[in-house]
């Protein structure tokens, strides 16, 4: 979690006037007490009304909030919208993240402009993704942010199964259809893999070491540029059968 997000995160837990204890925190945020103590000063330091000790608890002052944020209609229909697709179609972890911050934006709204959350009027088929996809969505995520090499079963368009070990750089959504990107040891190479053909993805404790060359970076880039020479390729041969 980034420094920031946590300080935002003590603010939280100490509204109310609930007196909450620096273990608490610590155990609620995963960090030691020292960092607990050193973001509680800082916030002092910056005027939040924080009052307290250690070993005793800290409370919030009342009259003290964050500003109400302030978004665009165009926005809220961007940030519901994208929210309902992640509810919809990604994993457990991403759609419970994804409820979970409808209710926060709905919270921190000016009164005039909650109504419109409700109001947006685009929806994803509540169907969805079955319970397994989105645990094996997790259990790809965790591998690419912990950069855990995973071993994989997989069918190809053919029917026919074929064992690999990839390095997980990346996730991409096609639209009902969910890929991951990494590199194959097999092949040596870039390849994507459709996570509805795989049979079972194993994590093998093995962290990989990322390297430019293997990056998601430099899949993109080749990505793109087989992506435009297709594109001129298909623009030459309609030339040639215009003439």
């Amino acid at each position: 979690m980034r420094r920031a997000d946590r300080l935002f995160q003590i603010v939280q837990y100490l509204r109310g006037g609930r007196l909450v204890t620096a273990a608490n925190l610590a155990e609620r945020l995963e960090v030691s007490e020292r960092t607990i103590y050193r973001d509680i000063a800082d916030l002092q330091s910056t005027g939040v009304p924080i009052d307290g000790e250690a070993g005793i608890g800290y409370i919030m002052r009342s009259g003290f909030d964050l500003p109400p944020l302030m978004f665009t209609r165009d926005e809220i229909v961007a940030l519901v919208t994208g929210a309902r697709m992640v509810k919809a179609w990604g994993g457990t972890a991403m759609m419970a993240a994804a409820e979970e911050a409808l209710v926060k934006i709905e919270a921190v709204l000016p009164e005039a402009e909650r109504s419109r959350v409700g109001d947006t009027k685009i929806f994803s088929p509540s169907i969805g993704l079955a319970g397994q996809s989105r645990e094996l969505i997790d259990r790809c995520e965790h591998a690419i942010e912990g950069r855990e090499t995973v071993a994989l079963v997989y069918c190809d368009e053919n029917g026919a199964f074929t064992r690999r070990t990839v390095q997980p750089l990346g996730l991409w959504f096609w639209g009902k259809v969910w890929t991951l990107v990494g590199w194959c040891e097999l092949r040596d190479d870039f390849r994507t893999f459709r996570l509805d053909r795989m049979s079972s993805l194993t994590p093998t404790g093995e962290i990989y070491r990322s390297t430019p060359e293997r990056s998601l970076d430099e899949f993109s880039r080749q990505h793109k540029e087989k992506y435009e020479q297709d594109l001129a390729e298909t623009s030459c041969d309609k030339n040639r059968g215009d003439n």
